[in-house]
């Protein structure tokens, strides 16, 4: 009599968690795969689309009000004849403009979150929180007035996120928690 067993593991991403510097950063692991499907197809087809990236920090994994939030809107395109990335995250004010390009895929995604971070001096640092990030593909009909010469509006960029998932987007979200400060490990 032969028995054959047959190990499935599943592997879902995991939020990791980093003071560097004066900033809380994250990452995820195993890498966030946010480039596919529709978006990565309509880059390939020579459009730029939109990502909106929430990093959160609350006092309970349900908790509705932040307290600290970073919010940005990346701009992202494609080069058909390198086959290479490029982004740009819009700021609240045109000289906080970063740019990027000649990515691969999975360098311009972690280019995305690197890009968000929350100052430590705003997380509760005698309390025990939660991290969340969220990222989605933006609807071009959500694009209109975000971005001006003066820079991003953050107030509509946040209400982005108030607003349910409109079909087609594919949202992402990782929540971790609870941490404290006194437990992050500082980036070398």
């Amino acid at each position: 009599m032969a028995i054959c067993a047959f190990a499935v593991t599943a592997v879902y991403p995991k939020l990791l968690i980093r003071l560097d510097g004066d900033y809380l950063r994250v990452a995820v692991s195993p890498h966030l795969n946010f480039l596919s499907g529709r978006s990565l197809e309509r880059l390939k087809d020579g459009a730029s689309i939109g990502f909106a990236g929430q990093l959160t920090i609350t006092s309970g994994p349900n908790s509705l009000i932040p307290e600290a939030r970073a919010v940005a809107h990346f701009a992202l395109s494609y080069d058909i004849w390198e086959e290479k990335f490029a982004a740009v995250k819009m700021a609240e004010r045109p000289d906080g403009r970063r740019a990027v390009s000649h990515l691969s895929a999975e360098a311009i995604e972690t280019w995305c979150t690197d890009n968000l971070s929350i100052e430590r001096s705003l997380i509760p640092a005698d309390q025990p929180f939660y991290v969340q990030l969220d990222l989605r593909a933006e609807d071009p009909r959500d694009q209109a007035g975000l971005v001006g010469d003066s820079g991003i509006n953050i107030t509509q960029l946040i209400e982005i996120f108030r607003s349910p998932v409109r079909d087609g987007q594919k949202p992402f979200r990782l929540t971790t928690g609870p941490l404290r400060l006194s437990d992050l490990r500082k980036a070398g």
